[in-house]
């Protein structure tokens, strides 16, 4: 693992400068001093999250591009009348595309709360949402020499708001605003005249994956007012927030879509519909069924996946994918690639952003960390190699290394091709 990072140093809410030497633990969280913390982790987010389920604010949003990243920083601050330090949480904008990585703190005259959401643009700007009463107004932050310049571009009237996925071309910016009978799809950023509402799709949908590189068709997770599973549909944002299935692995299934790679076609999805929560792939467009590997289901552990590998044109199978590895003693990196059909585990940086990460097209893997004196680092990951098929890893000392396959190599069963709504759970073997 190759690592690349830069100094920097953190300016609170109030605009003075801190440096951030204090120590951190083993789990990347800091000590009660200055290292800038992040706000709680949405786990299930693009996952799913059941109706009714207010997702939290992201900690660390990467651009579609890898270029920039945004996130809500702590800093300690004195407060005046009493002089004792308390927290306050203001914006960090990273670069992630120069020759070494940078953050730039984004604070205004006062903090922000940590329900806010940020957003990174592929200009540089970050979109922030903020609840203010009834309403949630939406800005854009830039630095501008000394201080931080902000832009705003106007207010939805709702109860719930939620930012979407940054979108493939890097200048727009959507959000959800789910209702009890139908969901709204704002463009909040991108637009003419402010927020705008561009679709309103029937149902109460969470999540957000975009399925092309132009930022037109999003998939959503849907679930109908009366009950029933949640379903992932596509919407088309060019014709009106028309809406089409989009997975249908069995009828009373829930099946949510967690992530799409548009070159290849690679679908990273997450159902019920082998009997009990599962991870599984397929590939957009394909006739062949859902599958689901017993390696992406190791015992004790949660898998989670956030990124493909992109331009793997019309090689869904050559993909390499990163999850997160969460149990008891932490969490690692996992890279897969359902042509071999076994799950790597690798050991995170300390300090790493969990869940957060970007591949480049040849196979590396750019995590985001933060810790000690680095407030802003990227590490660099290349992904393993699965060797021939059927080999197994050496049972000589090293061989715990994490290296291993989480489960042994099964051969592929002929599969009758099958439109990917129709695709039966019974009757076949699930390959490995």
């Amino acid at each position: 693992m190759a690592v690349c990072a830069i100094e920097n140093r953190t300016v609170g809410a109030t605009g003075a400068a801190e440096d951030h030497g204090d120590a951190v633990r083993e789990n990347g969280e800091p000590e009660a001093s200055g290292v800038p913390d992040d706000p709680p982790d949405a786990e299930a987010r693009g996952g799913g999250a059941p109706p009714g389920t207010a997702p939290a604010a992201p900690a660390f949003t990467i651009a579609a591009d890898g270029s920039y990243a945004a996130r809500l920083a702590l800093a300690q601050v004195a407060a005046e009348a009493s002089g004792e330090a308390g927290g306050a949480w203001f914006v960090e904008r990273w670069t992630l595309d120069g020759p070494e990585p940078y953050a730039v703190p984004l604070p205004l005259d006062q903090p922000e709360e940590p329900d806010s959401e940020v957003l990174p643009l592929a200009d540089g700007r970050v979109l922030i949402r903020r609840r203010v009463a009834d309403r949630h107004a939406v800005s854009l932050l830039y630095p501008t020499g000394p201080g931080t310049g902000e832009l705003p571009l106007g207010s939805v009237e709702c109860a719930e708001l939620t930012l979407l996925p940054p979108t493939p071309d890097g200048v727009s910016a959507y959000a959800l605003s789910a209702g009890a009978h139908s969901t709204s799809v704002w463009r909040v950023a991108g637009g003419a005249c402010g927020p705008e509402p561009v679709a309103e799709v029937p149902g109460r949908c969470s999540g957000g994956v975009w399925l092309d590189r132009t930022g037109r068709m999003l998939a959503l997770d849907r679930g109908m007012p009366g009950g029933g599973p949640v379903k992932a549909v596509a919407v088309d944002l060019e014709r009106g927030g028309e809406v089409t299935p989009l997975l249908q692995i069995a009828p009373d299934s829930n099946d949510r879509l967690l992530l799409v790679d548009p070159d290849s076609g690679l679908l990273l999805i997450r159902s019920d519909a082998p009997g009990h929560d599962r991870l599984g792939w397929g590939v957009l467009g394909s006739c062949l069924p859902v599958r689901f590997p017993e390696c992406l289901h190791p015992a004790d552990v949660a898998v989670t996946p956030f990124a493909v590998q992109p331009g793997q044109m019309l090689m869904p199978e050559s993909c390499a994918v990163a999850l997160r590895i969460d149990g008891a003693a932490g969490s690692w990196v996992g890279v897969w690639r359902p042509a071999g059909r076994r799950l790597h585990r690798l050991a995170a940086p300390q300090g790493w952003q969990a869940g957060r990460g970007v591949w480049t097209r040849d196979g590396m893997l750019r995590l985001p960390y933060t810790h000690g004196n680095v407030a802003c680092g990227v590490a660099l990951l290349e992904a393993p190699a699965d060797g021939e098929q059927g080999s197994r890893p050496s049972a000589e000392p090293g061989a715990e290394s994490g290296m291993q396959p989480s489960a042994a190599d099964a051969p592929l069963p002929v599969c009758k091709p099958i439109p990917l709504g129709q695709a039966p759970l019974t009757g076949r073997t699930v390959p490995g």
